[in-house]
């Protein structure tokens, strides 16, 4: 199978030949490449029973890589499964217009930050206004920056609580349809980004290269923000999810997920990799389609985040600080069960035995014997 560890060490010095990689770029491509290699180092393991051996190449943990996203991710989500409410709970996205695309890739932590503090901001006001909930909410946001083309598409995925903590402490419940309407919700969201947006350009915070370059003129600047006011901003509310359980199924799709997984590589060749897409203006329908080795290294790394960028932010309800008192009252209100981890005190390997479901320390060949540390090697060593 075609991964696209497989892609990067075929494409990636053609793609150094044309493009200039950011550092955070570099180093996710150089942990990608040597990811569960011996360049990395690892351990052997021996039979107790048989002395067959096995050898595990370190991984590199790069959050980017499609490797090593699996067990921190359903460790990840089973710790906020004593977060989650008995109640509903809404799916809403929030997209930028095309027009700020490239402004946006050019100041990414600036830009992603002010994208998390409008979603924010619309939610939280929107949420208190007692023609909507006239509460306090508690949702989490996430970032995407892909399409499934690779194509850069920044957009936040948010989980909202259907219901809120009054300013009497009392629980108040949504309907059934989401309580916002979404035009309302839009406007909002827009004049916030661009109103945020204005004042980083003031105060001269935001870098224009290349095609945006003609943004550092305050005319062009200016022209910019009425067309983005001009437009429609997409935002839409998904399906809601019907309890507690397709919560946490559904942060264990999209909490953690990368640009492409490697199920998604059809095919590796010597000019070009073939991924599977989903095309949406075909309900959905399975399509592949081929692009230049390069181009498509080029496409993964624009989704390579800045260093230390938090990806997965909590709100109202659901922020860290009122986990043990606003939360903990909203569950007794809302007559909520306690979700206890399942992996809460389990080590690595009984965490791994259960996600596979059987016992990974039995010994493949004897089926007998338990298989053991038998010793470490270096980074760059032969096992």
């Amino acid at each position: 199978m075609s991964t696209v560890q497989d892609a990067l060490r075929r494409f990636y010095p053609a793609y150094r030949g044309l493009y200039t990689p950011s550092l955070q770029q570099a180093k996710a491509a150089l942990n990608i490449t040597r990811c569960r290699t011996n360049a990395l180092g690892g351990h052997v393991q021996k039979c107790d029973k048989c002395d067959h051996l096995v050898v595990h190449y370190n991984s590199c943990r790069d959050r980017h890589c499609p490797m090593c996203q699996g067990l921190t991710n359903a460790v990840w989500v089973d710790r906020r499964s004593r977060d989650i409410l008995n109640a509903p709970y809404f799916h809403v996205v929030f997209t930028m217009p095309q027009e700020l695309h490239a402004l946006i890739y050019q100041n990414q932590r600036l830009l992603y930050s002010l994208f998390y503090r409008a979603v924010a901001e619309t939610l939280q006001e929107l949420s208190w206004d007692e023609k909507y909930l006239g509460a306090q909410a508690g949702f989490l946001s996430l970032l995407h920056t892909w399409g499934q083309d690779l194509h850069y598409h920044p957009h936040i995925h948010t989980v909202l609580l259907a219901g809120g903590l009054t300013k009497l402490n009392q629980w108040r419940s949504s309907s059934k349809k989401f309580f916002i309407p979404v035009k309302v919700l839009s406007k909002k969201f827009r004049g916030k980004y661009l109103y945020y947006l204005k004042q980083h350009y003031h105060q001269d915070l935001l870098k224009f290269y290349g095609d945006a370059e003609k943004y550092s003129d305050p005319k062009s600047f200016q022209e910019l923000i009425d067309r983005c006011y001009a437009k429609d901003w997409y935002t839409y509310t998904k399906r809601t999810f019907s309890g507690p359980l397709a919560v946490l199924k559904y942060l264990g799709n999209y909490t953690r997920r990368i640009a492409i997984s490697n199920s998604r590589v059809v095919s590796v060749n010597e000019d070009t990799v073939t991924i599977s897409i989903k095309d949406y203006k075909e309900a959905g329908k399975r399509k592949e389609t081929s692009l230049d080795g390069a181009e498509f290294i080029r496409r993964f790394l624009m989704h390579v985040l800045p260093k230390g960028f938090v990806k997965i932010r909590h709100y109202g309800i659901l922020a860290n600080r009122n986990k043990k008192t606003k939360l903990e009252l909203c569950r007794k209100l809302s007559f909520s069960p306690t979700y206890k981890p399942k992996y809460e005190g389990l080590t690595t390997v009984e965490i791994l035995c259960l996600l596979v479901g059987k016992d990974v320390t039995v010994c493949p060949v004897c089926r007998e014997g338990k298989l053991k540390h038998a010793h470490s090697f270096c980074p760059g060593s032969s096992p």
